[in-house]
C-alpha cells in the first residue's frame, strides 16, 4: 500500500516537474512578430538596409521598428520604390502592399496593423493619403479620414476610400475582438482616366430668382455639412468656399443654415462661415469633372 502511494506521489511531482518546466520554456520564449509584404509588380525587399528576399515576403522576426524598403521590378518605365518605417507588434502580423507606378502619386497601397486592447473591444481606425478622403464601411457607414470607430463586429468588412482626382481603392480587412485595426491607405492620382462632364448644383437654372447661400473662406478650406443645426451633428458631406447652394430654410435658435448640396440631399451648415445671396440670371451652372475609378485588388490582414 504504502509502495503504491510513493509511485502516485513520484508519478504525481513527475507530472508537475514537467509541467512547470513547459510553462517556463514559454514564459521566457522569445515573442516574435509577423510581416507580410506584397506588390505589384514583384520587388526586392530590404529590412534595415538588408536585402532579405522578394515579394511576396512573409517571415517572423523580433519586434520593434523596422526599415522596409521596396525596388520593383522595372523592364519597361522606371517605377518608384518605396520606403516606409513599421513598428512589429509581438503576435501580431503586419501588413504592407504597394502597387507601383512611375512616380510616388501615382502609385498606391496600404499598411495594416494590429494593436491589443481591451479583451471585450474591437476597434478600427482609417487613416488616408490624401487626407480628408470619403471612407465607405461595407457600403453603409459613411465618414471621412482619419476615421475611428470602436463601433464595429469582429469579422470581415469591406473598406472602400475615394476622393476627387484620386483612383478609389477596395480593401477587405478582418476585424478581431481584442485587437485595435490601423489602416493607413495610400490612394494614386487619377491619370488617364475617362473624364466625364457633369452640371454640379452650384447653382442650376431651377436655381435663378431662389434665395441662395454662399460659402465663405475658412481656415480648413472646406465647411462640414451636418444631419442636424449643430456642430455635435453628423457629419454627411463638405462644401468649400466660393461655392453657391439653393436655401431649404434657417434654424430659428442657431441661425444655421439648411442648404441642398447635392442633388436630392439635403444638410446643416454653420451660419458663420456663409451668406444668404439673391439667386439670378447671372448663376450659371458650372461643369464639374469627376472620373472613373478602377477599384484595387483586395487584401485580407489577420493577426497571427
Amino acid at each position: 500500500m504504502k509502495k503504491t502511494k510513493l509511485v502516485g506521489i513520484i508519478i504525481l511531482g513527475l507530472a508537475f516537474l514537467i509541467g512547470l518546466i513547459f510553462f517556463v520554456i514559454g514564459y521566457f520564449k522569445p515573442k516574435v512578430a509577423g510581416i507580410f509584404i506584397e506588390t505589384d509588380p514583384p520587388a526586392n525587399v530590404f529590412i534595415d538596409g538588408e536585402e532579405v528576399g522578394r515579394t511576396p515576403y512573409e517571415v517572423n522576426r523580433s519586434p520593434g521598428e523596422l526599415v522596409i524598403k521596396l525596388i520593383p521590378d522595372s523592364f519597361q518605365a522606371p517605377l518608384t520604390p518605396y520606403e516606409t518605417k513599421v513598428n512589429l507588434i509581438a503576435g501580431v502580423q503586419t501588413v504592407i502592399r504597394r502597387v507601383f507606378a512611375d512616380s510616388e502619386e501615382g502609385s498606391a497601397g496600404e499598411i495594416i496593423s494590429f494593436e491589443r486592447i481591451a479583451k471585450e473591444e474591437t476597434s478600427l481606425t482609417v487613416v488616408s493619403i490624401p487626407d480628408s478622403a470619403q471612407l465607405e464601411i461595407d457600403g453603409r457607414d459613411k465618414a471621412f479620414t482619419p476615421h475611428k470607430t470602436s463601433s464595429i463586429l469582429p469579422g470581415g468588412h469591406t473598406l472602400v476610400l475615394s476622393s476627387e482626382g484620386f483612383q478609389e481603392r477596395i480593401i477587405e480587412v478582418k476585424t478581431h475582438q481584442g485587437y485595435k485595426l490601423t489602416a493607413i491607405v495610400k490612394l494614386a492620382k487619377s491619370q488617364g482616366q475617362e473624364v466625364i462632364e457633369t452640371l454640379s448644383v452650384t447653382p442650376t437654372p431651377s436655381d435663378i430668382g431662389k434665395e441662395m447661400v454662399e460659402i465663405l473662406e475658412t481656415s480648413t478650406g472646406f465647411l462640414r455639412v451636418r444631419r442636424e443645426p449643430s456642430t455635435l451633428g453628423e457629419e454627411i458631406g463638405r462644401v468649400e468656399p466660393g461655392e453657391k447652394y439653393p436655401l431649404i430654410q434657417t434654424d430659428e435658435k442657431t441661425g444655421w443654415f439648411e442648404i441642398e448640396y447635392e442633388e436630392g440631399k439635403e444638410g446643416w451648415i454653420s451660419n458663420q462661415y456663409a451668406r444668404k445671396i439673391e439667386g439670378g440670371s447671372k448663376l450659371t451652372p458650372t461643369p464639374s469633372k469627376k472620373v472613373t475609378q478602377t477599384p484595387s485588388p483586395k487584401v485580407t490582414p489577420s493577426p497571427n
